[in-house]
């Protein structure tokens, strides 16, 4: 049962759905990510790395969360970089040196058209004015 819960939401997302659900995506714990398969067509893809151990990442969690369900047009994809069982930030995942992260939270705005338009400082200063 606890299995359906944790996978049900994932569902919604993911290689070919292209679609906005409920609740933003928690994808790959730590595993290698292609976030083309996470984009929508027609929205902006807001994609957050971050780590259960970073306090700033949990501290932005619920407002990104809250944008996430405030606009039709913006989708919030998490990507957890902790590999499971790994204490503390896990900057040797796959996916931390995928995207060779150095910090997080750390963003990355991808426009309707699919194309990114904003990473790291950029990136969230954008998310930062939805957040307002």
């Amino acid at each position: 049962m606890l299995a359906a819960l944790v996978v049900a939401p994932l569902a919604t997302y993911g290689e070919g759905s292209h679609a906005k659900g409920p609740k933003p995506a928690h994808i790959s714990m730590g595993q290698a990510v292609k976030l083309e398969d996470y984009l929508v067509p027609g929205k902006t893809i807001v994609v957050d790395f971050y780590s259960e151990y970073c306090p700033p990442c949990r501290a932005i969690s619920p407002r990104l969360e809250k944008l996430h369900a405030a606009r039709a047009d913006i989708v919030v994809v998490k990507v957890d970089i902790n590999r499971p069982g790994v204490k503390g930030i896990d900057w040797r995942s796959p996916v931390a040196r995928q995207y060779q992260l150095q910090s997080i939270p750390h963003f990355k705005v991808f426009g309707p058209d699919g194309k990114l338009q904003a990473e790291g400082d950029e990136a969230y200063e954008m998310v930062a004015s939805w957040l307002e």
